[in-house]
């Protein structure tokens, strides 16, 4: 009886712990101020079924602009290269979402250097790449098993998530106001342990799927 009690118990708890990780969209805690105004942003999906924060303003017709001018995205806050994530990777995550974003930007207009009339200015910043402890697993919640995760979490061994997180903003090049704002999480390839370094390529999944949602938006599902 007592036996079930605790698996009965770990459950719950199990439970509980996996809600708490479900959310996948940047926590206002993690806003970086790069966005003048945070207000109205809603939770919704992206086209390919990433959770996202959105805004966009009532009225929006994409159809009335020509063009896009682009400008590349860059960090902000400035980035520091760490021992796990070094100015070359910091470098080589910064080139890489450049290139698919301005592609994505392409794609949907054609790209301007100066702003006409008709045209949508774009501006985006990388605000933060880190690698975190990955969060216990419900079989882990288990009285035993929370035991050897625990082991693993001190020895160094415990698999770590990555995460890219992205705040971006369309603004009206005429009225200079913004028209459409998004911030989103995105997770990336899994390091094998808090020693393994940040690379580029454990990056790439989180800035396609953002460049792939650029391209596929449409404004009548969102």
């Amino acid at each position: 009886m007592r036996t079930h009690a605790l698996i009965s118990v770990a459950a719950i708890t199990g439970l509980l712990v996996l809600s708490g990780c479900a959310s996948k969209v940047t926590q206002p805690e993690k806003y970086s101020g790069f966005l003048k105004d945070y207000s109205g942003l809603q939770e919704t999906t992206s086209a390919t079924g990433k959770p996202v924060l959105r805004w966009v303003a009532p009225g929006f017709d994409p159809a009335k602009y020509d063009s896009i001018v682009y400008h590349p995205v860059t960090y902000y806050p400035v980035a520091k290269p760490t021992k796990q994530i070094t100015q070359q990777v910091l470098d080589g995550v910064l080139t890489y979402t450049n290139t698919k974003l301005k592609a994505a930007a392409a794609a949907r207009k054609p790209l301007v250097t100066s702003p006409g009339q008709h045209s949508l200015i774009f501006r985006g910043a990388i605000t933060g790449v880190d690698a975190s402890k990955q969060g216990l697993q419900f079989y882990e919640v288990v009285p035993v098993a929370m035991v050897v995760a625990g082991t693993q979490m001190a020895t160094g061994h415990r698999t770590m998530n990555t995460h890219l997180y992205f705040e971006g903003e369309l603004i009206d090049a005429q009225t200079n106001a913004p028209v459409l704002k998004v911030v989103r999480e995105g997770e990336g390839k899994d390091l094998s342990n808090e020693n393994a370094p940040v690379t580029v390529d454990a990056m790439k999944q989180v800035i396609d799927g953002m460049a792939t949602d650029a391209t596929l938006f449409d404004i009548s599902k969102r």
